[in-house]
């Protein structure tokens, strides 16, 4: 009964990821016409308990002129996702 609950809840976690992907992929950066998930820029997303994700991403450049903001876009895209809090 233990691995039926795991499973499912590693099921619904993959499902945010994807959900999560695509809200990233609306997310362009601003000097190229590429979103930031095609471009590379996030290195990992995982989503513990369905309901808190975790993003490793970095930025096109040190001096990237959107070094504030686009996390900032990223955190309130994956904010859409129903269940993420």
């Amino acid at each position: 009964m233990i691995k039926k609950k795991k499973l499912k809840q590693k099921i619904n976690d993959m499902n945010k990821k994807e959900q999560i992907i695509e809200e990233i992929r609306k997310i362009y950066d601003p000097e190229l016409p590429v979103n930031i998930y095609e471009l590379g820029l996030i290195y990992d997303i995982k989503v513990e308990n369905n309901n808190f994700a975790k993003i490793k991403m970095t930025l096109t450049t040190p001096n990237c002129p959107v070094a504030e903001s686009l996390p900032k876009e990223v955190k309130e895209g994956v904010m859409q996702v129903e269940g993420i809090n």
